[in-house]
C-alpha cells in the first residue's frame, strides 16, 4: 500500500471517528485499528499523535472553508454574505460538535504540526474582505473588526451549543443574535 493511501486512510478513520463519536475516542490505537492497520503503523506516518490529529483537523477546515465557497459564490451584499458565513460557520459548530471542537483544541492550534494555524487563515481571509466591504474600509482596524466578529461568531458557537445563550436571552434561534453581532462589528446593513 502507498504511504499516501495509508495516510488518507487513517485520517479517514479519524474523521468518521470525530464525526460519529466526539473527539475523545481518537487514540492512536483505536484510529489504526478502524483504519485495519497494526497500532504502530500511525507513528510510521505520522510522528507524533498530535501531528495524526492535526491531519484530522484539517479536514474539518477545509470541509467549513468548501461550505463558506459554495455559500458566498452566490453573491448579495457584504451584510448578506456576511449572514450567510456566519450561518454557516454556527451550522458547522452544530452539527459537526466533536470536529469543531478539535479544530481549536488548544494543543494543537499551538504545536501547529501540518501548518494548522495557517489553515484557518483563508476563512479568516475572507471574513476580512466581507468586513472591509460592509464597513467601506481597509487596513489593520478592518482585520481587527474582523477578529472580534470571529471572535463573537465562535462564542456564539460555543454557547449556542452549551445552551447559555437560549436560557439567558429566551430565544430559540441563534439568528437574532449573529444579526446583532454582525451589526455591532460593521454596522447595520444599508436600507
Amino acid at each position: 500500500m502507498a504511504v499516501e493511501d495509508l495516510r488518507a486512510r487513517l485520517v479517514a478513520a479519524g474523521v468518521e471517528m470525530v464525526s460519529r463519536e466526539g473527539s475523545g475516542v481518537l487514540t492512536l490505537r483505536e484510529i489504526a485499528r478502524r483504519a485495519g492497520v497494526s497500532h504502530g503503523a500511525p507513528r510510521r506516518y505520522f510522528p507524533t499523535h498530535l501531528a495524526l490529529l492535526s491531519a484530522i483537523a484539517r479536514q474539518g477546515f477545509r470541509e467549513l472553508a468548501e461550505r463558506v465557497a459554495r455559500l458566498l459564490g452566490d453573491g448579495g451584499t457584504p451584510h448578506e454574505r456576511l449572514l450567510a458565513l456566519g450561518r454557516a460557520y454556527l451550522e458547522y459548530a452544530a452539527t459537526n460538535r466533536g470536529m469543531f471542537e478539535l479544530m481549536f483544541r488548544h494543543d494543537l492550534l499551538e504545536s501547529n504540526r501540518l501548518g494548522l494555524r495557517e489553515t484557518s487563515l483563508p476563512l479568516f481571509d475572507v471574513l476580512v474582505e466581507l468586513v472591509g466591504q460592509a464597513r467601506g474600509e481597509s487596513g489593520a482596524a478592518v482585520r481587527v473588526a474582523a477578529g472580534a466578529f470571529w471572535a463573537n461568531l465562535h462564542g456564539l458557537a460555543q454557547l449556542w451549543a452549551w445552551g447559555s445563550l437560549q436560557l439567558a436571552t429566551g430565544l430559540d434561534e441563534v439568528d437574532p443574535l449573529l444579526r446583532a453581532a454582525i451589526d455591532a462589528h460593521v454596522g447595520p446593513a444599508p436600507r
